[in-house]
């Protein structure tokens, strides 16, 4: 990909460098060495600030002085300064993610469960995670929708793997058309009439602390889906519980043709 010198002296800043720092290094980089009248005319920055950024870039180990009248700089190989750069990224991140780990363990102790609930808004969220859910269910699947668009091809596709790979797959639905879709494949059920919401969306219960809920709004024409869902958590061990509880004892008698 092209870059301009401005885009350079963007990047060199992005790698701890200063704006007149990088624009030093690069006018250094063009002429081989020079002094500091020669430089500022290449860098374009005021002649004064050659002078402390090279001596910081000196400091930094990318660029030589040599003590004459004029003094000269030379600036070190390009391979030496991408070492030398390089290792400054990785030590700053190191130390950064360092922190973060620090962080996390003070504030997230050990032992203390965190109840993490997660809003997705419009059906394609909705599907990436059902999805996402399903692909790394492990024991169980609990999966409704109210309507056969709601079944869209991947998640389709991920509920007949799972169920083809050994992971015990129900599919409830009060839609013909989704009992139809899955017919010969997976076990599917009508549920009870009292739980068939107006506005249903749908409900995903995976390995019984994974749990998705979701309804449709007034505008569904135009794709609008809201959910929530939770994951390792208090909160969705007790939700999946009673979902799975409420299908398993109505599944005896709605269970499809």
């Amino acid at each position: 990909m092209a870059i301009d010198r401005q885009g350079a002296v963007e990047a060199l800043e992005r790698l701890g460098l200063s704006n007149y720092e990088a624009k030093v290094f690069i006018a250094l980089q063009t002429l081989g060495h020079g002094t500091a009248r020669e430089v500022y005319r290449v860098a374009e920055i005021p002649r004064s600030q050659v002078y402390g950024a090279a001596e910081s870039l000196e400091e930094q180990g990318l660029v030589e002085i040599q003590q004459s009248s004029p003094i000269r700089y030379r600036p070190v190989s390009i391979e030496e300064a991408r070492a030398i750069l390089h290792e400054r990224f990785e030590q700053e991140q190191e130390r950064a993610f360092d922190y973060l780990e620090t962080a996390r363990e003070r504030y997230d102790p050990e032992g203390e469960q965190r109840e993490d609930v997660w809003s997705l808004q419009g059906s394609e969220h909705v599907d990436a995670r059902v999805e996402q859910l399903v692909n790394d269910a492990e024991r169980s699947v609990l999966f409704g929708a109210s309507t056969v668009d709601l079944v869209r091809d991947p998640i389709r596709e991920a509920l007949v793997e799972r169920a083809g790979s050994g992971v015990p797959v129900k599919v409830i639905s009060e839609s013909e058309s989704v009992h139809e879709l899955f017919e010969g494949e997976i076990e599917t059920y009508y549920p009870p009439e009292q739980d068939q919401a107006r506005h249903g969306g749908r409900l995903l219960v995976v390995d019984g602390d994974a749990v998705l809920l979701s309804v449709l709004t007034e505008s569904d024409t135009e794709g609008q889906e809201a959910a929530i869902w939770s994951e390792g958590t208090g909160l969705a061990t007790v939700l999946a519980t009673i979902l799975a509880n409420l299908f398993d004892e109505a599944s005896g008698a709605v269970r499809s043709s």
